[in-house]
């Protein structure tokens, strides 16, 4: 069975910083594009960064020049490092990803999502 499991979440001051790895395992055969999304208290679920198998990556407008995404395809896994954290940024994260286990076709995936806090 594939699993997605994040961690890495914690509480931080403003200004800290924080760095998410989402391990995914299981009978997979490639792993697509990875994302992570988050959903703060009272708010719908973002899009925070998304990373192709290529390495093409995408951003939030709140989050760009703050957030990097990373994957390691060998291991597959991947990263989010936080720097430069604003109490806005408090919100469970999760870790999204395309994956085509051997035998089967794509399907997209969720980790169970990590607590980010960030205190002003």
């Amino acid at each position: 069975q594939v699993q997605l499991v994040e961690s890495g979440g914690g509480l931080v001051q403003a200004g800290g910083s924080l760095r998410l790895s989402c391990a995914a395992s299981g009978n997979i055969f490639s792993i697509n594009a990875m994302a992570w999304y988050r959903q703060a208290p009272g708010k719908q679920r973002e899009l925070v960064a998304a990373i192709t198998n290529g390495g093409s990556t995408d951003y939030a407008d709140s989050v760009r020049g703050r957030f990097t995404i990373s994957r390691d395809n060998a291991k597959n896994t991947g990263d989010l490092q936080m720097n430069g954290l604003k109490p806005e940024d408090t919100a469970v994260y999760y870790c999204y990803a395309v994956i085509r286990k051997y035998g089967e076709s794509s399907y997209p995936y969720w980790g169970q999502g990590t607590q980010v806090t960030v205190s002003s």
